[in-house]
């Protein structure tokens, strides 16, 4: 068990996650985030993944722990506000590896990103995108012609990448899926899972002419040339969870949900 004395409060800006934020304030003193041993997010999914990227680019390496207060919270703890501390000492932790994204734009112009979900390529326009994927330098599909592609890590693999027929991924699998969105040629390639210690590089053909977006998470880079997507393995982030509603477990309860 780890008890944690220092504790900040980070809530959206939704009146139900400002109310909890009240209501925890009446029996927890929080201090500022730079002062603290672990940090409760109030919210949704969404806006725990902006805590986790303001964590990351601070370089602060603290515990997060969410409490819905959106809609679906998939990486969230059930709000409850009573017995907050003792959840806290008995909570399991989970530590999850962004992907660090390398973007540059037909321009020349070059984003380092981080994405702790997945990295999305997308049309900007009505035809389709023409894209070579290549991994570990080899070019493994000269054309894909789709609407898009991500690389999604397995925290992200029950979202984005789930929605688009990819695969649910164990949370200590060292995997990664490589999963197209709405592919035309080729017909039967549905994807591809790779072990995460691969560099995946994802070049746009045509760009001018089929201009793609890249988003990282929730950042969107317009009009790109290529992406080269490759695990963070000098950083991790710390998510707690419930002991009966762990990360691990609902994300490999998903694939029994009809």
């Amino acid at each position: 068990m780890t008890e944690f004395s220092r504790l900040a409060v980070l809530s959206s800006a939704t009146p139900s996650a400002r109310e909890a934020e009240m209501i925890l304030s009446e029996q927890i003193d929080f201090v500022p985030l730079d002062e603290a041993e672990a940090v409760i997010v109030l919210g949704g999914d969404g806006h725990l993944l902006q805590v986790l990227h303001q964590l990351y680019e601070s370089r602060r390496d603290i515990p997060v722990y969410g409490m819905n207060r959106g809609t679906i919270g998939f990486l969230m703890n059930v709000w409850e506000p009573g017995e907050l501390l003792g959840r806290l000492a008995r909570a399991k932790s989970f530590s999850v590896r962004p992907l660090v994204t390398t973007i540059t734009t037909i321009s020349g112009q070059s984003f380092n990103l981080p994405a702790i979900n997945e990295v999305s390529l997308l049309r900007e326009t009505r035809q389709a995108a023409k894209i070579e994927i290549s991994v570990n330098g080899r070019a493994v599909i000269p054309e894909l012609i789709c609407d898009g592609i991500l690389v999604s890590t397995p925290a992200g693999s029950t979202a984005y990448n789930l929605s688009a027929n990819g695969p649910i991924l164990p949370l200590d699998s060292s995997l990664l899926a490589l999963t197209p969105i709405s592919p035309f040629r080729p017909r039967r390639w549905k994807g591809a899972i790779l072990p995460d210690r691969y560099v995946i590089k994802l070049k746009i053909l045509e760009a001018g002419k089929r201009p793609v977006s890249a988003v990282a998470d929730q950042r969107e880079i317009r009009d790109i040339s290529h992406v080269e997507v490759a695990l963070d393995r000098n950083r991790a982030l710390t998510l707690l969870f419930d002991p009966e509603h762990a990360l691990d477990d609902r994300i490999a309860m998903e694939q029994f949900i009809v």
